[in-house]
Protein backbone atom coordinates (compact mmCIF):
# COMPACT_ATOMS: atom_id res chain seq x y z
CA UNK A 1 0.00 0.00 0.00
CA UNK A 2 1.30 3.44 -0.93
CA UNK A 3 0.21 4.84 2.41
CA UNK A 4 2.89 2.77 4.14
CA UNK A 5 5.67 4.34 2.07
CA UNK A 6 7.91 6.90 3.71
CA UNK A 7 7.75 10.44 2.35
CA UNK A 8 11.04 11.75 0.88
CA UNK A 9 11.36 14.94 2.92
CA UNK A 10 14.65 16.54 1.89
CA UNK A 11 15.79 13.46 -0.09
CA UNK A 12 16.99 14.36 -3.58
CA UNK A 13 18.75 11.13 -4.56
CA UNK A 14 16.67 9.09 -7.00
CA UNK A 15 18.41 5.80 -6.26
CA UNK A 16 17.92 6.24 -2.52
CA UNK A 17 14.21 6.99 -2.97
CA UNK A 18 13.66 3.96 -5.18
CA UNK A 19 15.77 1.45 -3.22
CA UNK A 20 14.67 2.44 0.28
CA UNK A 21 10.95 2.47 -0.44
CA UNK A 22 10.07 6.17 -0.45
CA UNK A 23 7.00 7.56 -2.19
CA UNK A 24 7.91 8.79 -5.68
CA UNK A 25 5.86 10.88 -8.08
CA UNK A 26 6.90 9.66 -11.53
CA UNK A 27 8.73 12.30 -13.57
CA UNK A 28 10.56 9.88 -15.89
CA UNK A 29 8.73 11.20 -18.94
CA UNK A 30 11.36 13.94 -18.73
CA UNK A 31 13.87 11.41 -20.13
CA UNK A 32 11.69 10.66 -23.15
CA UNK A 33 11.01 14.35 -23.82
CA UNK A 34 14.69 15.20 -23.48
CA UNK A 35 15.74 12.56 -26.01
CA UNK A 36 12.94 13.41 -28.45
CA UNK A 37 13.83 17.12 -28.51
CA UNK A 38 17.56 16.51 -28.58
CA UNK A 39 19.83 19.45 -27.79
CA UNK A 40 23.54 19.50 -27.18
CA UNK A 41 23.01 21.70 -24.11
CA UNK A 42 19.64 22.15 -22.38
CA UNK A 43 19.06 24.56 -19.51
CA UNK A 44 15.97 24.27 -17.31
CA UNK A 45 15.16 27.34 -15.21
CA UNK A 46 12.75 26.79 -12.32
CA UNK A 47 12.28 28.28 -8.84
CA UNK A 48 14.07 26.64 -5.94
CA UNK A 49 12.47 23.60 -4.33
CA UNK A 50 10.74 22.44 -7.51
CA UNK A 51 12.48 19.07 -7.86
CA UNK A 52 15.41 20.10 -10.07
CA UNK A 53 18.04 18.14 -8.14
CA UNK A 54 15.90 15.00 -7.90
CA UNK A 55 15.25 15.09 -11.64
CA UNK A 56 18.96 15.46 -12.35
CA UNK A 57 19.69 12.54 -10.05
CA UNK A 58 17.07 10.53 -11.96
CA UNK A 59 18.78 11.38 -15.28
CA UNK A 60 22.11 10.22 -13.83
CA UNK A 61 20.57 6.91 -12.72
CA UNK A 62 19.07 6.35 -16.16
CA UNK A 63 22.01 7.17 -18.42
CA UNK A 64 25.01 6.07 -16.36
CA UNK A 65 26.94 2.96 -17.31
CA UNK A 66 26.39 0.23 -14.73
CA UNK A 67 23.01 1.55 -13.60
CA UNK A 68 20.49 -0.69 -11.87
CA UNK A 69 17.72 -1.01 -14.45
CA UNK A 70 15.25 -2.14 -11.78
CA UNK A 71 15.18 1.41 -10.40
CA UNK A 72 12.82 2.26 -13.25
CA UNK A 73 10.53 -0.77 -12.95
CA UNK A 74 6.90 0.30 -13.06
CA UNK A 75 7.72 3.88 -14.01
CA UNK A 76 6.58 5.66 -17.18
CA UNK A 77 9.89 5.37 -19.00
CA UNK A 78 10.00 1.57 -18.63
CA UNK A 79 7.04 1.41 -21.04
CA UNK A 80 9.26 2.74 -23.84
CA UNK A 81 11.38 -0.40 -24.27
CA UNK A 82 13.04 0.74 -27.48
CA UNK A 83 14.29 3.95 -25.88
CA UNK A 84 15.46 2.12 -22.75
CA UNK A 85 17.36 -0.45 -24.80
CA UNK A 86 19.12 2.28 -26.75
CA UNK A 87 19.97 4.74 -23.97
CA UNK A 88 19.65 3.25 -20.48
CA UNK A 89 23.04 2.61 -18.87
CA UNK A 90 24.94 3.58 -22.02
CA UNK A 91 26.99 6.65 -21.00
CA UNK A 92 29.59 7.82 -18.52
CA UNK A 93 27.88 10.57 -16.51
CA UNK A 94 29.51 13.53 -14.77
CA UNK A 95 27.09 14.99 -12.20
CA UNK A 96 27.84 18.24 -10.37
CA UNK A 97 25.43 20.06 -8.07
CA UNK A 98 26.63 23.60 -7.39
CA UNK A 99 23.86 24.40 -4.89
CA UNK A 100 26.23 24.39 -1.91
CA UNK A 101 28.95 26.55 -3.50
CA UNK A 102 29.39 29.74 -1.54
CA UNK A 103 32.04 31.61 0.35
CA UNK A 104 32.78 35.01 1.77
CA UNK A 105 35.74 35.27 -0.59
CA UNK A 106 36.47 34.13 -4.14
CA UNK A 107 39.20 31.83 -2.82
CA UNK A 108 36.69 30.06 -0.55
CA UNK A 109 34.19 29.63 -3.38
CA UNK A 110 36.71 28.47 -5.96
CA UNK A 111 37.96 25.80 -3.57
CA UNK A 112 34.41 24.52 -3.05
CA UNK A 113 34.09 24.08 -6.83
CA UNK A 114 37.52 22.44 -6.93
CA UNK A 115 36.45 20.02 -4.19
CA UNK A 116 33.18 19.20 -5.95
CA UNK A 117 34.91 18.35 -9.22
CA UNK A 118 37.67 16.48 -7.40
CA UNK A 119 35.18 14.32 -5.50
CA UNK A 120 33.16 13.62 -8.65
CA UNK A 121 36.36 12.63 -10.47
CA UNK A 122 37.18 10.21 -7.65
CA UNK A 123 34.04 8.22 -8.55
CA UNK A 124 36.03 7.13 -11.63
CA UNK A 125 39.00 5.77 -9.69
CA UNK A 126 39.32 2.97 -12.26
CA UNK A 127 40.81 5.53 -14.68
CA UNK A 128 44.03 5.43 -12.69
CA UNK A 129 44.45 1.77 -13.66
CA UNK A 130 42.70 1.72 -17.04
CA UNK A 131 44.59 -0.15 -19.74
CA UNK A 132 43.04 2.18 -22.33
CA UNK A 133 44.76 5.22 -20.81
CA UNK A 134 48.39 6.12 -21.42
CA UNK A 135 50.62 6.99 -18.48
CA UNK A 136 50.27 10.66 -19.41
CA UNK A 137 46.48 10.28 -19.39
CA UNK A 138 46.66 8.69 -15.94
CA UNK A 139 48.82 11.55 -14.69
CA UNK A 140 46.29 14.03 -16.05
CA UNK A 141 43.60 12.21 -14.07
CA UNK A 142 45.76 12.15 -10.93
CA UNK A 143 46.23 15.92 -11.23
CA UNK A 144 42.44 16.39 -10.90
CA UNK A 145 42.16 14.24 -7.78
CA UNK A 146 45.54 15.14 -6.24
CA UNK A 147 45.49 15.97 -2.51
CA UNK A 148 47.96 17.73 -0.23
CA UNK A 149 47.24 17.77 3.50
CA UNK A 150 43.73 16.57 2.70
CA UNK A 151 42.97 19.39 0.25
CA UNK A 152 42.64 19.24 -3.52
CA UNK A 153 45.54 20.93 -5.26
CA UNK A 154 44.10 21.90 -8.68
CA UNK A 155 44.97 25.47 -9.58
CA UNK A 156 42.51 27.71 -11.43
CA UNK A 157 43.87 26.93 -14.91
CA UNK A 158 43.54 23.19 -14.35
CA UNK A 159 40.13 23.65 -12.74
CA UNK A 160 38.79 25.44 -15.83
CA UNK A 161 39.75 22.51 -18.07
CA UNK A 162 38.94 19.76 -15.53
CA UNK A 163 35.43 18.84 -16.72
CA UNK A 164 36.50 18.66 -20.35
CA UNK A 165 39.60 16.67 -19.36
CA UNK A 166 37.55 14.22 -17.28
CA UNK A 167 35.07 13.65 -20.12
CA UNK A 168 38.01 13.03 -22.49
CA UNK A 169 39.53 10.43 -20.15
CA UNK A 170 36.15 8.71 -19.77
CA UNK A 171 35.82 8.63 -23.55
CA UNK A 172 39.24 7.02 -23.90
CA UNK A 173 38.28 4.37 -21.34
CA UNK A 174 34.73 3.60 -22.51
CA UNK A 175 34.84 4.65 -26.14
CA UNK A 176 31.68 6.62 -25.38
CA UNK A 177 31.06 10.34 -24.99
CA UNK A 178 29.96 11.64 -21.59
CA UNK A 179 26.67 13.05 -20.38
CA UNK A 180 27.23 16.16 -18.25
CA UNK A 181 24.67 17.19 -15.59
CA UNK A 182 25.18 20.51 -13.78
CA UNK A 183 22.58 21.26 -11.12
CA UNK A 184 21.90 24.80 -9.79
CA UNK A 185 24.54 26.26 -12.09
CA UNK A 186 23.80 29.86 -11.05
CA UNK A 187 24.16 29.51 -7.26
CA UNK A 188 27.90 30.40 -7.28
CA UNK A 189 27.07 33.56 -9.26
CA UNK A 190 24.33 34.55 -6.81
CA UNK A 191 26.62 34.04 -3.80
CA UNK A 192 29.45 35.84 -5.55
CA UNK A 193 27.26 38.86 -6.20
CA UNK A 194 26.16 38.93 -2.56
CA UNK A 195 29.74 38.74 -1.31
CA UNK A 196 31.49 41.10 -3.71
CA UNK A 197 33.45 38.88 -6.12
CA UNK A 198 30.92 38.60 -8.94
CA UNK A 199 33.17 39.43 -11.91
CA UNK A 200 35.83 36.93 -10.79
CA UNK A 201 33.18 34.19 -10.56
CA UNK A 202 31.70 35.11 -13.95
CA UNK A 203 35.17 34.75 -15.48
CA UNK A 204 35.69 31.37 -13.82
CA UNK A 205 32.27 29.96 -14.78
CA UNK A 206 32.59 31.28 -18.34
CA UNK A 207 35.93 29.51 -18.71
CA UNK A 208 34.74 26.28 -17.02
CA UNK A 209 31.51 26.07 -19.03
CA UNK A 210 33.19 27.23 -22.23
CA UNK A 211 35.57 24.27 -22.20
CA UNK A 212 33.03 21.78 -20.83
CA UNK A 213 30.13 22.73 -23.13
CA UNK A 214 31.44 24.60 -26.15
CA UNK A 215 34.78 23.12 -27.17
CA UNK A 216 34.26 19.63 -25.76
CA UNK A 217 34.29 16.99 -28.52
CA UNK A 218 33.85 14.29 -25.87
CA UNK A 219 30.43 15.55 -24.76
CA UNK A 220 27.32 13.57 -25.75
CA UNK A 221 24.95 16.17 -24.30
CA UNK A 222 24.59 18.34 -21.21
CA UNK A 223 21.67 19.33 -18.99
CA UNK A 224 21.84 22.31 -16.63
CA UNK A 225 19.34 23.59 -14.07
CA UNK A 226 19.11 26.88 -12.23
CA UNK A 227 16.77 29.61 -11.03
CA UNK A 228 17.81 32.35 -13.45
CA UNK A 229 18.62 32.30 -17.11
CA UNK A 230 21.86 34.25 -17.00
CA UNK A 231 22.25 36.19 -20.24
CA UNK A 232 24.07 34.21 -22.92
CA UNK A 233 26.57 37.02 -23.41
CA UNK A 234 27.61 36.73 -19.77
CA UNK A 235 28.72 33.10 -19.40
CA UNK A 236 27.46 31.13 -22.42
CA UNK A 237 29.23 33.21 -25.07
CA UNK A 238 29.48 31.50 -28.44
CA UNK A 239 27.59 28.41 -27.35
CA UNK A 240 25.49 27.07 -30.23
CA UNK A 241 22.70 24.47 -30.07
CA UNK A 242 21.83 25.84 -26.61
CA UNK A 243 18.20 25.33 -25.53
CA UNK A 244 16.67 27.22 -22.64
CA UNK A 245 13.47 25.80 -21.13
CA UNK A 246 12.17 28.57 -18.88
CA UNK A 247 8.96 28.70 -16.86
CA UNK A 248 7.23 30.26 -19.89
CA UNK A 249 8.01 27.29 -22.16
CA UNK A 250 5.27 24.69 -22.64
CA UNK A 251 7.81 21.92 -23.26
CA UNK A 252 8.58 19.92 -20.10
CA UNK A 253 6.03 22.07 -18.26
CA UNK A 254 4.75 19.24 -16.03
CA UNK A 255 8.13 17.70 -15.21
CA UNK A 256 9.09 20.14 -12.44
CA UNK A 257 6.45 20.53 -9.74
CA UNK A 258 3.35 18.46 -8.98
CA UNK A 259 0.15 18.60 -11.04
CA UNK A 260 -3.42 18.57 -9.70
CA UNK A 261 -3.75 14.89 -10.59
CA UNK A 262 -0.49 13.99 -8.83
CA UNK A 263 -1.41 15.89 -5.67
CA UNK A 264 -4.87 14.34 -5.52
CA UNK A 265 -3.37 10.87 -5.88
CA UNK A 266 -0.76 11.58 -3.19
CA UNK A 267 -3.40 12.79 -0.75
CA UNK A 268 -5.70 9.91 -1.61
CA UNK A 269 -2.89 7.37 -1.14
CA UNK A 270 -2.37 8.65 2.40
CA UNK A 271 -6.07 9.02 3.21
CA UNK A 272 -5.92 12.82 3.20
CA UNK A 273 -8.05 13.80 0.22
CA UNK A 274 -10.17 16.01 2.51
CA UNK A 275 -7.15 18.34 2.76
CA UNK A 276 -7.00 18.95 -1.00
CA UNK A 277 -8.61 22.41 -0.92
CA UNK A 278 -6.22 23.78 1.71
CA UNK A 279 -3.20 22.29 -0.08
CA UNK A 280 -4.35 23.91 -3.32
CA UNK A 281 -4.97 27.28 -1.64
CA UNK A 282 -1.55 27.32 0.01
CA UNK A 283 0.81 25.61 -2.45
CA UNK A 284 -0.73 25.63 -5.96
CA UNK A 285 -0.95 28.55 -8.39
CA UNK A 286 2.34 28.34 -10.29
CA UNK A 287 1.98 28.45 -14.08
CA UNK A 288 4.79 26.83 -16.06
CA UNK A 289 4.10 26.88 -19.80
CA UNK A 290 0.51 25.60 -20.04
CA UNK A 291 0.61 23.62 -16.78
CA UNK A 292 -0.60 24.62 -13.32
CA UNK A 293 1.73 23.13 -10.71
CA UNK A 294 2.29 22.93 -6.97
CA UNK A 295 5.58 23.39 -5.14
CA UNK A 296 6.72 19.80 -4.37
CA UNK A 297 8.71 20.81 -1.28
CA UNK A 298 5.61 22.28 0.34
CA UNK A 299 3.26 19.45 -0.56
CA UNK A 300 5.59 16.69 0.68
CA UNK A 301 6.33 18.54 3.92
CA UNK A 302 2.68 19.28 4.61
CA UNK A 303 1.52 15.70 3.96
CA UNK A 304 4.35 14.47 6.19
CA UNK A 305 3.15 16.79 8.97
CA UNK A 306 -0.45 15.61 8.48
CA UNK A 307 0.66 12.02 8.96
CA UNK A 308 1.83 12.92 12.46
CA UNK A 309 -0.99 15.35 13.22
CA UNK A 310 -4.21 15.16 11.22
CA UNK A 311 -5.07 18.71 12.35
CA UNK A 312 -1.72 20.24 11.32
CA UNK A 313 -2.12 23.67 9.74
CA UNK A 314 -0.35 24.67 6.50
CA UNK A 315 3.01 26.33 7.05
CA UNK A 316 5.38 28.43 4.99
CA UNK A 317 7.85 25.62 4.29
CA UNK A 318 9.27 27.44 1.25
CA UNK A 319 10.16 30.59 3.20
CA UNK A 320 11.87 28.48 5.85
CA UNK A 321 14.03 26.62 3.33
CA UNK A 322 16.17 29.65 2.41
CA UNK A 323 16.26 33.43 2.41
CA UNK A 324 13.75 35.70 0.76
CA UNK A 325 15.99 38.71 0.20
CA UNK A 326 14.55 39.44 -3.26
CA UNK A 327 11.20 40.53 -1.82
CA UNK A 328 12.97 42.72 0.72
CA UNK A 329 15.11 44.26 -2.02
CA UNK A 330 11.96 45.17 -3.95
CA UNK A 331 10.37 46.73 -0.85
CA UNK A 332 13.53 48.69 -0.01
CA UNK A 333 13.64 50.22 -3.51
CA UNK A 334 9.88 50.77 -3.78
CA UNK A 335 8.64 54.22 -4.72
CA UNK A 336 4.98 55.22 -4.33
CA UNK A 337 3.96 53.52 -7.59
CA UNK A 338 5.70 50.28 -6.66
CA UNK A 339 4.15 50.30 -3.17
CA UNK A 340 0.76 50.66 -4.81
CA UNK A 341 1.51 47.69 -7.09
CA UNK A 342 2.59 45.56 -4.12
CA UNK A 343 -0.67 46.42 -2.35
CA UNK A 344 -2.64 45.29 -5.41
CA UNK A 345 -0.75 41.99 -5.37
CA UNK A 346 -1.36 41.49 -1.64
CA UNK A 347 -5.06 42.12 -2.28
CA UNK A 348 -5.08 39.27 -4.82
CA UNK A 349 -5.09 41.45 -7.92
CA UNK A 350 -2.84 41.33 -10.99
CA UNK A 351 -0.29 43.89 -12.15
CA UNK A 352 1.08 44.21 -15.70
CA UNK A 353 4.82 44.04 -16.29
CA UNK A 354 7.21 43.55 -19.21
CA UNK A 355 9.53 40.75 -18.16
CA UNK A 356 13.19 40.12 -18.98
CA UNK A 357 14.05 36.44 -18.75
CA UNK A 358 17.81 36.82 -19.28
CA UNK A 359 19.50 38.95 -16.65
CA UNK A 360 22.86 38.92 -14.96
CA UNK A 361 23.00 39.13 -11.18
CA UNK A 362 24.72 42.51 -11.28
CA UNK A 363 21.80 43.89 -13.34
CA UNK A 364 19.07 42.89 -10.90
CA UNK A 365 19.10 46.06 -8.84
CA UNK A 366 19.70 48.41 -11.76
CA UNK A 367 15.96 49.00 -11.95
CA UNK A 368 12.70 48.08 -10.24
CA UNK A 369 11.62 46.38 -13.49
CA UNK A 370 14.55 43.98 -13.24
CA UNK A 371 13.54 43.01 -9.70
CA UNK A 372 9.98 42.32 -10.92
CA UNK A 373 11.48 40.06 -13.61
CA UNK A 374 13.52 38.09 -11.08
CA UNK A 375 10.55 37.76 -8.71
CA UNK A 376 8.71 36.17 -11.64
CA UNK A 377 11.46 33.76 -12.66
CA UNK A 378 12.13 32.68 -9.06
CA UNK A 379 8.51 31.86 -8.21
CA UNK A 380 7.40 34.77 -6.04
CA UNK A 381 5.05 35.85 -8.83
CA UNK A 382 3.40 33.86 -11.59
CA UNK A 383 1.73 34.60 -14.90
CA UNK A 384 -2.07 34.92 -14.99
CA UNK A 385 -2.25 36.08 -18.61
CA UNK A 386 -0.76 38.37 -21.24
CA UNK A 387 -1.60 41.85 -22.54
CA UNK A 388 -0.46 43.17 -25.92
CA UNK A 389 1.45 46.41 -25.55
CA UNK A 390 0.08 49.37 -27.55
CA UNK A 391 1.90 50.13 -30.80
CA UNK A 392 4.09 47.07 -30.36
CA UNK A 393 4.32 43.37 -31.15
CA UNK A 394 5.45 42.70 -27.59
CA UNK A 395 3.39 41.50 -24.65
CA UNK A 396 3.33 42.30 -20.96
CA UNK A 397 2.54 39.63 -18.39
CA UNK A 398 -0.28 39.83 -15.91
CA UNK A 399 1.49 38.90 -12.68
CA UNK A 400 -0.10 37.62 -9.47
CA UNK A 401 1.07 36.15 -6.19
CA UNK A 402 0.62 32.39 -6.78
CA UNK A 403 -0.77 31.24 -3.45
CA UNK A 404 -1.34 31.85 0.23
CA UNK A 405 2.16 30.80 1.25
CA UNK A 406 3.91 33.30 -1.02
CA UNK A 407 1.47 36.01 0.06
CA UNK A 408 2.60 35.26 3.61
CA UNK A 409 6.22 35.76 2.52
CA UNK A 410 5.38 39.21 1.14
CA UNK A 411 3.44 40.09 4.29
CA UNK A 412 6.27 39.03 6.62
CA UNK A 413 8.88 40.95 4.64
CA UNK A 414 6.67 44.05 4.62
CA UNK A 415 6.18 43.77 8.38
CA UNK A 416 9.95 43.50 8.93
CA UNK A 417 10.54 46.50 6.69
CA UNK A 418 7.86 48.43 8.58
CA UNK A 419 9.58 47.71 11.92
CA UNK A 420 13.02 48.60 10.59
CA UNK A 421 12.17 51.74 8.64
CA UNK A 422 8.91 53.29 9.82
CA UNK A 423 8.73 52.40 13.51
CA UNK A 424 12.40 53.32 14.00
CA UNK A 425 11.81 56.85 12.71
CA UNK A 426 12.38 58.35 16.17
CA UNK A 427 11.30 61.91 15.38
CA UNK A 428 7.96 60.86 13.89
CA UNK A 429 7.25 58.36 16.67
CA UNK A 430 8.14 60.86 19.41
CA UNK A 431 5.66 63.33 17.91
CA UNK A 432 2.95 60.66 17.88
CA UNK A 433 3.64 59.56 21.46
CA UNK A 434 3.62 63.16 22.73
CA UNK A 435 0.35 63.85 20.91
CA UNK A 436 -1.24 60.79 22.57
CA UNK A 437 -0.19 61.99 26.03
CA UNK A 438 -1.21 65.63 25.30
CA UNK A 439 -4.65 64.74 23.86
CA UNK A 440 -3.80 66.42 20.57
CA UNK A 441 -6.26 64.61 18.29
CA UNK A 442 -5.29 66.65 15.22
CA UNK A 443 -1.58 65.80 15.55
CA UNK A 444 -2.35 62.13 16.30
CA UNK A 445 -4.40 61.87 13.09
CA UNK A 446 -1.76 63.75 11.10
CA UNK A 447 1.09 61.49 12.27
CA UNK A 448 -0.91 58.32 11.69
CA UNK A 449 -1.85 59.51 8.20
CA UNK A 450 1.83 60.19 7.44
CA UNK A 451 2.77 56.70 8.68
CA UNK A 452 0.07 55.10 6.53
CA UNK A 453 1.14 57.07 3.47
CA UNK A 454 4.63 55.59 3.85
CA UNK A 455 3.57 52.03 4.58
CA UNK A 456 2.65 49.18 2.25
CA UNK A 457 -0.79 47.98 3.21
CA UNK A 458 -1.16 44.24 3.83
CA UNK A 459 -4.88 44.61 4.39
CA UNK A 460 -6.89 41.79 2.86
CA UNK A 461 -9.60 43.74 1.04
CA UNK A 462 -11.77 40.62 0.80
CA UNK A 463 -11.70 39.99 4.56
CA UNK A 464 -14.74 40.67 6.76
CA UNK A 465 -14.90 44.06 8.49
CA UNK A 466 -13.81 42.72 11.88
CA UNK A 467 -10.63 41.32 10.28
CA UNK A 468 -9.92 44.70 8.69
CA UNK A 469 -10.36 46.26 12.11
CA UNK A 470 -7.80 43.78 13.44
CA UNK A 471 -5.31 44.97 10.82
CA UNK A 472 -5.47 48.57 12.06
CA UNK A 473 -5.48 47.39 15.65
CA UNK A 474 -2.22 45.53 14.95
CA UNK A 475 -0.79 48.58 13.20
CA UNK A 476 -1.29 50.76 16.30
CA UNK A 477 0.15 48.10 18.60
CA UNK A 478 3.24 47.82 16.42
CA UNK A 479 3.77 51.58 16.44
CA UNK A 480 3.29 52.03 20.17
CA UNK A 481 5.29 48.99 21.27
CA UNK A 482 8.12 49.66 18.87
CA UNK A 483 8.63 53.27 19.93
CA UNK A 484 7.68 53.31 23.61
CA UNK A 485 9.54 50.60 25.54
CA UNK A 486 8.60 52.23 28.87
CA UNK A 487 4.88 52.05 28.22
CA UNK A 488 2.98 49.01 29.46
CA UNK A 489 0.63 48.21 26.59
CA UNK A 490 -2.13 45.61 26.77
CA UNK A 491 -4.29 44.38 23.93
CA UNK A 492 -7.81 42.93 24.13
CA UNK A 493 -7.65 43.07 27.92
CA UNK A 494 -10.84 42.35 29.86
CA UNK A 495 -12.00 45.56 31.52
CA UNK A 496 -15.42 46.63 32.73
CA UNK A 497 -18.09 44.87 30.69
CA UNK A 498 -15.94 43.78 27.75
CA UNK A 499 -12.51 43.64 26.15
CA UNK A 500 -10.81 46.91 25.30
CA UNK A 501 -8.76 47.13 22.11
CA UNK A 502 -5.71 48.85 23.61
CA UNK A 503 -4.88 49.92 27.18
CA UNK A 504 -1.74 51.97 27.77
CA UNK A 505 -0.04 52.61 31.12
CA UNK A 506 2.58 55.34 30.51
CA UNK A 507 5.51 56.13 32.81
CA UNK A 508 3.32 58.66 34.70
CA UNK A 509 1.72 56.44 37.37
CA UNK A 510 -1.45 58.55 37.37
CA UNK A 511 -2.00 58.43 33.61
CA UNK A 512 -3.88 55.86 31.59
CA UNK A 513 -5.02 55.66 27.97
CA UNK A 514 -7.87 53.68 26.39
CA UNK A 515 -8.08 53.25 22.61
CA UNK A 516 -10.92 51.71 20.63
CA UNK A 517 -10.34 51.05 16.92
CA UNK A 518 -13.02 51.04 14.23
CA UNK A 519 -13.06 50.39 10.48
CA UNK A 520 -15.11 52.57 8.12
CA UNK A 521 -16.02 51.39 4.63
CA UNK A 522 -16.14 54.94 3.28
CA UNK A 523 -14.43 58.22 4.21
CA UNK A 524 -17.72 59.87 5.03
CA UNK A 525 -18.31 57.28 7.77
CA UNK A 526 -15.12 58.10 9.72
CA UNK A 527 -16.68 60.62 12.13
CA UNK A 528 -19.58 58.31 12.96
CA UNK A 529 -17.20 55.41 13.54
CA UNK A 530 -15.16 57.52 15.98
CA UNK A 531 -18.30 58.37 17.95
CA UNK A 532 -19.33 54.70 18.05
CA UNK A 533 -15.89 53.87 19.46
CA UNK A 534 -16.14 56.53 22.18
CA UNK A 535 -19.64 55.41 23.16
CA UNK A 536 -18.41 51.81 23.45
CA UNK A 537 -15.52 52.86 25.74
CA UNK A 538 -17.92 54.60 28.09
CA UNK A 539 -20.80 52.12 27.99
CA UNK A 540 -18.53 49.14 28.64
CA UNK A 541 -16.40 50.98 31.23
CA UNK A 542 -13.09 50.10 29.59
CA UNK A 543 -11.30 52.51 31.95
CA UNK A 544 -12.15 50.38 34.99
CA UNK A 545 -8.97 48.29 35.03
CA UNK A 546 -6.84 51.43 34.81
CA UNK A 547 -8.64 53.00 37.78
CA UNK A 548 -8.13 49.77 39.70
CA UNK A 549 -4.38 50.33 39.20
CA UNK A 550 -4.75 53.83 40.71
CA UNK A 551 -4.57 55.61 37.34
CA UNK A 552 -7.25 58.27 37.42
CA UNK A 553 -5.97 60.73 34.80
CA UNK A 554 -7.46 58.79 31.88
CA UNK A 555 -7.67 59.75 28.21
CA UNK A 556 -9.94 57.87 25.83
CA UNK A 557 -9.55 57.80 22.04
CA UNK A 558 -11.84 56.54 19.33
CA UNK A 559 -9.75 56.03 16.18
CA UNK A 560 -11.45 55.14 12.90
CA UNK A 561 -9.63 54.03 9.71
CA UNK A 562 -10.61 53.92 6.07
CA UNK A 563 -7.91 52.69 3.71
CA UNK A 564 -4.89 54.94 4.42
CA UNK A 565 -6.73 57.68 6.29
CA UNK A 566 -7.91 57.99 9.85
CA UNK A 567 -9.91 60.24 12.15
CA UNK A 568 -9.34 60.63 15.90
CA UNK A 569 -11.73 61.71 18.65
CA UNK A 570 -10.45 62.09 22.22
CA UNK A 571 -11.96 62.77 25.61
CA UNK A 572 -10.78 62.94 29.20
CA UNK A 573 -12.81 60.48 31.32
Amino acid sequence: MASTLKLPVGIENFEEIRKLGFYYIDKTRLIEQLLQSWGKVTLFTRPRRFGKTLNMSMLKSFFEIGTDNSLFDGLYISGNKELCDEYMGRYPVIFLSLKSVEGRSFDDAIYMITELIGKEAERFKFLEYSEALSENDKNRYRAIISLCDGKYTMDEKLLISSIQRLSQLLFIHYGQKAVLLIDEYDVPLDKAFQNGYYMEMVSLIRGLFGQALKTNEFLQFAVLTGCLRISKESIFTGLNNFKVMSITDSRFDEQFGFTDVEVKKLLDDYGMISHFDEVKEWYDGYHFGRADVYCPWDVINHVDNLRDDCEAKPQTYWINSSGNSLVRRLINKADSSTKDEIEHLIAGEAIEKTIRLDLTYDEIENSIDNIWSVLFTTGYLTKAGEVKLPDSESYAYKLVIPNKEVREIFVLQIQEWFKDIVVKDDDAMKLLSKAILDKDETLIARQLNIVMSRMISILDTKAPDDMKENFYHGLLLGLFRGSNPDWLIKSNRESGDGFSDILIMPEDPDAGIVIEVKYAKEMKELDTACEVAMTQIKDKRYDEVLRYEGRCNILAYGIAFCRKRCRVVGEKL
